[in-house]
């Protein structure tokens, strides 16, 4: 299921892709990457928070606990990284309607219970990580100039990977 959540990334991304395939100038910037990754990050925090409030599945549970302790630890050496190198993050378009699709899919998932919710969450993590996988490798990793930063996407590039790979395990467990 592809949420309004990644199709809003994905779109974006598209949208993002096709000026940066034309034209280098129009690629992401270092702040605004990091701004998009650091996002990125926070609404999967805020979308396990509310899994853990709301799941009683043990499986579930258990991505959820995994999803929130991973990308804290990401985002907290993404916020090192901004700190060390003084940059500061730049809020931009694809962040604001990252976020507003999170908040939207968030109230969504707010109104399911029990098995319903778990298969709407985790079908989610799934569709999520895969678009944010696939911007990763296509536009933000890419687009990085500094060498550090972009060595922290990479880094946070393989442990999503495995992100999606246990949401997809974990989806296939609910079925």
């Amino acid at each position: 299921m592809l949420t309004r959540y990644t199709a809003a990334l994905a779109a974006l991304l598209l949208v993002s892709a096709a000026p940066f395939a034309a034209q280098a100038a129009d690629k992401p910037t270092d702040p605004q990457i990091a701004h998009i990754a650091y996002t990125a990050g926070v609404l999967d925090i805020e979308a396990a928070k509310q899994a853990i409030k709301k799941s009683k599945n043990k499986e579930v549970l258990d991505f959820a606990n995994d999803m929130e302790r991973d990308h804290e630890a990401v985002n907290k050496q993404a916020l090192d990284l901004v700190k060390k190198l003084k940059v500061k993050p730049e809020d931009n378009a694809t962040s604001q309607a990252l976020t507003k699709a999170a908040k939207e899919e968030r109230a969504k998932l707010a109104k399911l219970k029990g098995a319903a919710f778990d298969k709407a969450y985790v079908d989610n993590e799934v569709a999520y990580h895969k678009q944010v996988n696939g911007a990763l490798e296509t536009l933000l990793i890419p687009s990085a100039s500094n060498a550090e930063l972009k060595g922290l996407l990479e880094t946070g590039l393989k442990i999503f990977q495995g992100h999606e790979q246990h949401a997809e395990h974990v989806a296939g467990m609910l079925k």
